[in-house]
């Protein structure tokens, strides 16, 4: 399937291993009842609410990967735009939802199906490294509650670094600190731009986790839907 034999692997988190939308799903369901959103929204359902959010929150994200936005703006605005197209005064929005937010969400442990075990597969084979665009508070306890942190030599947080994917940079700097070799190495991430081309910018092979079964750009080589599909391919 590859040119080269591959020694280390790099992942993302969120997305990819670590069920995001899912996770965050749960978490905004409680907190809606909590702060009796039904009655502010007239809505007795939270869907509407998280669909929203959802929406406008991987809107921001795409705008923080290319340094379009900061953190501050991101969390910000994922709330206050929801609001708003919900026809609901954003200054009406209670600070300690989001700082509740934040401290629930990333406790959730909703993996992708056959995670630990693909990973400790590949642990046994390969070196394992993760890149995340993620804020670092919040990768650690991702990491830590859901006891993923065991399988990778190296950690890599944007926040950390200095630079997101898909810039360059970022991907240099986890080569060279990993002592990995550009040919040798492969990266894996949900996000087509920020993972996959990202790391094909900078001469690595890369593989498309697509859970979602969109359809496959063209300039994508190698895709999988499921985790459990890198047992194969690796």
């Amino acid at each position: 399937m590859f040119q080269q034999e591959k020694k280390d692997i790099f992942f993302d988190l969120d997305h990819t291993i670590w069920d995001f939308d899912k996770n965050a799903e749960e978490t905004l369901d409680e907190l809606y009842y909590h702060y009796q959103f039904d009655q502010l929204f007239q809505q007795e359902s939270s869907t509407t609410f998280i669909k929203t959010y959802t929406i406008n929150n991987h809107r921001l994200w795409d705008l923080y990967h290319h340094g379009k936005i900061d953190k501050a703006e991101l969390r910000r605005a994922r709330f206050a735009d929801t609001f708003t197209q919900l026809g609901v005064d954003p200054s009406l929005f209670p600070n300690d939802f989001e700082e509740e937010y934040l401290l629930i969400c990333p406790q959730k442990t909703n993996l992708f199906p056959h995670a630990h075990e693909t990973l400790s597969y590949l642990y046994n084979n390969y070196n394992l490294h993760l890149i995340s665009n993620g804020f670092k508070e919040a990768c650690e306890v991702k990491l830590a509650t859901s006891d993923l942190h065991k399988y990778f030599k190296n950690i890599f947080i944007s926040e950390v670094v200095g630079v997101n994917k898909p810039d360059p940079r970022i991907f240099n700097y986890a080569l060279d600190k990993a002592d990995a070799k550009t040919d040798h190495s492969i990266m894996i991430g949900d996000n087509i731009d920020a993972d996959v081309r990202g790391a094909m910018h900078v001469g690595m092979d890369a593989i498309f986790f697509n859970p979602t079964q969109i359809e496959k750009p063209q300039d994508i080589n190698h895709m999988i839907h499921n985790l459990k599909e890198l047992q194969e391919i690796l």
